[in-house]
């Protein structure tokens, strides 16, 4: 763990402590990339989060961010339908739009406006060694690495400086991201803010949330096919459950490091029932795994039941998602907008 990963740790539980006391000081921005339905992963990993912070009274943005598709895809297949599926997905778990700013990339010029002067304060060298573009380049779908790909990172930042947030939930992969968009931030206030702080160097909220496999065993991700989506059918979850990958050995015990696949199935259902793994897995004991699919799809199914009757009553209403989008859409540009023009002024180009 690098010095900047350990000194974010430590600050999170302090952190946490003054959102609790005084949740109306912090602006948070958060997002996803329309590439498919959100799924179990999601809502555990980061869902489930924004809607708490939400209800503490955190002023929350929620970037769609359309634009970023492009970064690893030669084509965006089905973009609206993906944007409105993410809208639904919000929507179902509690992101209230009168609360929370849900918008799209693409709908705010004034963001993307802000990419080239921030392109001017890092250098290739920065954009090269950072390592989830690299990741990102090695898993890409595409032939050639885009220059889109290469200035992701500075583009993050200004998805997150457009509206000055000062806080951003993250995984622990996307610290370098969030230390770049700091970095922008404090060379163009160095730069350009004549003493005056233009922008916030944002802190990272670090995710506690566990990792859930997929049912292959792997990471639990839209592109792999081997997720639980938010909107599956109790049919679908249950058959998707079923073909899990589990192992040999009968006796249901909860030990991550050697038992990944099962202690993941057992994680899930605790989350489920906010029960520990431990307590379930000493109630399957030796039953085995048909016992242990039998109890993650109730659990599941029982949990997700509330969410997938709100989403099929917003369904029912796609003019209510572009409503949302429209307002959403609306507030961030006011928000982008003002900022630029700050920005402007401050770059000496108010003209």
């Amino acid at each position: 763990m690098n010095t900047h990963s350990a000194t974010t740790l430590t600050r999170t539980t302090p952190l946490e402590e003054r959102i609790a006391q005084d949740p109306g000081r912090f602006r948070i921005l958060t997002g996803d990339r329309p590439t498919g339905r959100l799924h179990l992963g999601h809502y555990f990993g980061t869902l489930h989060n924004r809607v708490r912070l939400q209800d503490l009274g955190v002023e929350t943005f929620v970037i769609i961010a359309d634009y970023q598709v492009l970064t690893d895809r030669d084509v965006a297949d089905d973009l609206t339908g993906y944007v409105e599926e993410l809208v639904l997905d919000h929507l179902a778990v509690g992101v209230d739009p009168e609360r929370s700013t849900i918008f799209t990339h693409s709908a705010v010029p004034a963001l993307n406006q802000l990419l080239l002067p921030f392109l001017s304060l890092v250098s290739v060298a920065e954009l090269s060694r950072n390592p989830t573009v690299k990741d990102e380049i090695a898993h890409s779908r595409q032939a050639a690495v885009s220059g889109l790909m290469f200035t992701y990172p500075v583009h993050q930042a200004a998805d997150i400086l457009f509206c000055k947030a000062d806080l951003v939930p993250v995984g622990q992969d996307q610290l370098p991201h969030l230390e770049l968009t700091r970095t922008v931030a404090r060379r163009f206030n160095e730069r350009y803010g004549d003493g005056a702080a233009v922008f916030p160097e944002p802190e990272a909220l670090l995710s506690r949330a566990p990792v859930l496999l997929g049912t292959d065993g792997t990471k639990m991700s839209k592109s792999r096919g081997n997720a639980i989506a938010l909107a599956a059918t109790p049919d679908e979850t249950a058959r998707l459950i079923r073909g899990a990958r589990t192992d040999a050995e009968r006796h249901i015990h909860y030990d991550p490091e050697n038992r990944p696949e099962v202690s993941s199935l057992l994680l899930l259902a605790g989350l489920c029932q906010d029960r520990a793994p431990e307590e379930i897995a000493d109630e399957i004991g030796a039953l085995g795994a048909a016992a242990l699919k039998k109890v993650v799809t109730d659990s599941v199914n029982e949990y997700l039941a509330p969410i997938r009757a709100r989403r099929a009553e917003y369904a029912r209403d796609r003019a209510l998602l572009r409503r949302v989008l429209r307002e959403g859409n609306e507030r961030a540009r006011a928000v982008a907008d003002a900022t630029l023009a700050e920005v402007r002024t401050a770059m000496n180009s108010d003209y």
